[in-house]
């Protein structure tokens, strides 16, 4: 992991995300401590767990496609006594 103090870092900002993205996490420094790491967006995504969406899973489904013809019940509800 590169280490970046926090002037080089807001000074070779655009740098540093190319590492981020290239090199893996870049460690963001202020006086000699470690206060932030700077990660790439897919690390991000797949540290945090994201699920993909159900729009996403219902499009990757085997089902995907199939025209299916479903029609509603019309049938009048029952009777229940209170």
């Amino acid at each position: 992991m590169n280490h970046w103090q926090v002037q080089e870092a807001k000074a070779r900002f655009s740098e540093l995300l190319r590492h981020a993205a290239k090199d893996g996490p870049q460690a963001i420094t202020v006086r000699g401590q470690t206060t932030a790491v700077l990660v790439s967006k897919a690390e991000y995504e797949r540290l945090r767990g994201r699920k993909p969406s159900l729009v996403k899973l219902m499009h990757a489904s085997p089902l995907a496609g199939l025209d299916l013809k479903i029609e509603r019940d019309r049938s009048l509800p029952r009777d229940i006594d209170l």
